[in-house]
Formats: C-alpha cells, sequence, structure tokens
C-alpha cells in the first residue's frame, strides 16, 4: 500500500513496561457489562470507564508514561505540550507529581471546564497558553517555544512512549475477562489510543477486532486510510474536541492502517442523542469523545449480534455550558428541532390562530423572533419548533401552506441556519 510505512510499532515488554510505571498514579479503571445496551443489541456490550480516572480521561496514561520516560537534565528543561483538553489535564497531573515545569498549549475555543481542570492539577507547576482556533493551531505555537526554549514536548498521540501508555488499557482489558473479546470499539483523534490497542491484541489476543469510530465532522483518519497517505483535512467541525484533529500522526497511521479492523465515522448529531442517553438512563457522564464508541454500536447492529463486545469511554470532561448546544444538535439529529421563517398577516389574532391552528397538539416553540413591519401585509418571523415525532413535521408544513403562513424552511439552508444554530 502507499503513503507512509510503519517506522515504529509498540513491544509488548515496553507495554507492561508502561503498566508499572502507570501504576504510580493510576487505578485499573472499571470495565462494565451494561445491562441496557448488551439488551438492545444481543450482545455482551461492556464499558472500558477511562472516565473514572482522576483525571477523567485515558490521556494520563500516555503523559505520565512519557514523561516519566525523560532523563534528568530533560525533566530540568521542562516540558511543552498542545492539548484540546484531556492530554492537557494528564500533563499537567504528571508535572505536578513529578515536580517538573510545564508549558500548555490549548485552543481558544477548549470548553472553560477543561482550562480550570488543567490548572488544577498542574498547581504552580504549569502555565496554560490559549491560543489558536484548533489542535494543530495550538501544536503548531508549541512546536515554535519548544524549538526557542531546548524544552521537551510532549505529544499528545503521536511518541512512542505516549503510544505504549495508552496501550496499557489492553492489558487491563485482558486482565478483566475470562472470555474472548470480539469487538473493541476505540475513538480516534490522532490515534494514540488505537495504535497502543493494535499492537496490545496483535500480540495478545490476535483474532480481537478493533474498530475505529471518528466525528463526521473531522474524519483525518479515515480519509488518510483510504487515500493510502497522511491527509491533513482543511476544515474540521471542532465540536467534539476530544477526537477532532486535522491530522493523524505518522506513526499511530500506518498502524491504524494496517492493523485496525475498520474505521468509521459518527454524525455528531448521534453522538449528542447518545451523551443524553447515558445521562438520563445510566446515569454516565460523558463528554462529546467519550460517546463517540457508544454511538457507533448502531452501525453494526448484526454484526455484534451474540458477540462480547467492548466500547472504550475514553473521557468525561464536559462543561455545563454545552448541554443546550448538545441537546440543539441531538434534536436537529433526530428530525425533532426545526426552524421556520413564517409570514404573519398583521393583523390582531395572527399569532394566536398559528398556536391553535397550526401547530400540533405535541408541538412546542422554542425560538421566536419577530419585528412589526407597519407597512407591509404580511411579517416575517423566525421560529424554531421542537416536535414529539419527526413523521409531524410533513403535516406541520402543510398546514402552515394551506394557511399562508409558510416562508421558508431553514433546516437545509446552511447559510442562515449557521446563525440559530
Amino acid at each position: 500500500m502507499k503513503g507512509t510505512a510503519i517506522t515504529y510499532f509498540p513491544e509488548i515488554a515496553d507495554i507492561h513496561n508502561a503498566a508499572q510505571t502507570i501504576k504510580l498514579i493510576a487505578d485499573q479503571t472499571p470495565m462494565q457489562q451494561n445491562i441496557r445496551y448488551s439488551k438492545q443489541y444481543g450482545a455482551n456490550v461492556f464499558l472500558k470507564r477511562e472516565d473514572l480516572h482522576r483525571v477523567r480521561s485515558y490521556k494520563i496514561r500516555g503523559a505520565f508514561n512519557k514523561i516519566s520516560s525523560l532523563t534528568k537534565e530533560e525533566l530540568q528543561k521542562g516540558v511543552i505540550c498542545a492539548s484540546a483538553g484531556n492530554h492537557a489535564q494528564g500533563v499537567a497531573f504528571a508535572c505536578n507529581h513529578l515536580k517538573v515545569r510545564g508549558t500548555i498549549f490549548m485552543p481558544v475555543v477548549t470548553p472553560k471546564q477543561k482550562i480550570d481542570q488543567t490548572k488544577m492539577f498542574g498547581g504552580d507547576w504549569v502555565e496554560v497558553v490559549l491560543q489558536g482556533d484548533t489542535f494543530d493551531d495550538s501544536q503548531k505555537a508549541a512546536e515554535i517555544l519548544c524549538k526557542e526554549k531546548g524544552k521537551i514536548f510532549v505529544h499528545p498521540f503521536d511518541d512512542p512512549k505516549t503510544i505504549e501508555g495508552q496501550a496499557t488499557i489492553g492489558l487491563e482489558l485482558l486482565e478483566q475477562t475470562k472470555e474472548p473479546i470480539d469487538y473493541i470499539f476505540v475513538a480516534v483523534g490522532g490515534g494514540g489510543l488505537a495504535s497502543g490497542l493494535c499492537a496490545t491484541f496483535k500480540a495478545l489476543s490476535p483474532n480481537t477486532r478493533i474498530i475505529g469510530i471518528e466525528p463526521a465532522g473531522a474524519p483525518s483518519m479515515k480519509t488518510s486510510m483510504e487515500k493510502g497517505e497522511l491527509v491533513q483535512l482543511p476544515r474540521i467541525d471542532k465540536f467534539i474536541d476530544g477526537a477532532a484533529v486535522q491530522k493523524v500522526g505518522k506513526y499511530t497511521f500506518p498502524i491504524c492502517r494496517d492493523y485496525l479492523y475498520r474505521m468509521e465515522t459518527v454524525p455528531e448529531g448521534k453522538v449528542c442523542q447518545t451523551i443524553l442517553e447515558l445521562y438520563n438512563r445510566d446515569a454516565i457522564v460523558v463528554e462529546p469523545a467519550g460517546a463517540l464508541t457508544i454511538a457507533a454500536l448502531d452501525d453494526f447492529t448484526q454484526e455484534i449480534k451474540g458477540k462480547n463486545v467492548v466500547c472504550i469511554v475514553s473521557g468525561s470532561n464536559n462543561d455545563i455550558t454545552r448541554t443546550a448546544e448538545i441537546k440543539e444538535r441531538a434534536l436537529l439529529y433526530g428530525n425533532l428541532k426545526h426552524y421556520f421563517i413564517v409570514r404573519f398577516p398583521q393583523r390582531p389574532g395572527a399569532l394566536k390562530e398559528f398556536v391553535a391552528d397550526i401547530l400540533g397538539p405535541n408541538d412546542d416553540i422554542t425560538h421566536f423572533e419577530y419585528s412589526k413591519k407597519s407597512s407591509r401585509e404580511n411579517a416575517p418571523a423566525v421560529i424554531g419548533i421542537e416536535l414529539k415525532s419527526s413523521e409531524d413535521l410533513e403535516p406541520l408544513i402543510q398546514r402552515m401552506k394551506a394557511n399562508n403562513f409558510f416562508g421558508d424552511y431553514l433546516n437545509d439552508k446552511p447559510d442562515l441556519f449557521q446563525y440559530l444554530v
């Protein structure tokens, strides 16, 4: 296959060494069978709860293993990293624990919760610098400072010691089950965790199929695999910040290309539905990247039936201020939230007529913008309507048109829609 050749592949001995290192700061995370999903898919579905680390994500494994591997001279110089949040917290914790100076670059759009947690874990040992709109922007800034100051760059995914640290999840999974694992679903951002799992299971359980899952709005690994070479995406949807990178790693790409069973994507709205389901039905709080693997199960319903399936729940660093956006995206994906331009006749009682005669009994207005124009026969309003069932949409539109209220449907007009959502 053309493109990048494998220049590094994790040795199982190095992964075992990483496991011993990580034991100093991280307990083994639970592998829990989820009864609801097991019944739903007719499979034994287990959740590997990496969200239960003290930094609430698996990233502490790779960060601590990498920094612990440095020489005294390197540690004295200090370290630098770039991260959308979870790696930053792992590095911050490691710096504080090992008493190493660290500078952490994070995108400006990083949720405040992740920034605050990074500062809390790092204490006086780390400085947080917000720069750039994406992880890739932050990484460029971090690498420039590394060269200027002669410090060590702690990569979130494309470094052998980081990959070996993430690979320790595989060792734990094999210790935690007596039955063979048929499928593992793993979120892919840069590919460090997926690469590590590929190495562990190639050595210890080669029949296990590892499936990588990316956000549909940031398919950097899938695109690279389809083209057979590393590709940098010009634009990405940054919503699933823990798994949204424009370019995967030079180490991770060939490993994932050659050893992942499949690489698939999941729409962001589907991930939002899964976040809400996990919270409402299982009392599990996850960040968007943490829900990726579970959101993908619907696409594998037939294949996983009767199998032993593990979904890596990668993190739970979610900012409560994002809840409204998560709900909005979930409703839009489920075809339950719709925006219209409604043209109201400029006469008394028009709005009352719309509510009484046009809206269905279970429809709810959730957004309303209206400005009366005295010189016009009809005045437009932008209205957001939440439905109980997606099947209610077409009858609603027909009632609007029959009564001359319909102006336009905005959900399929991205240039206008972006100002509402």
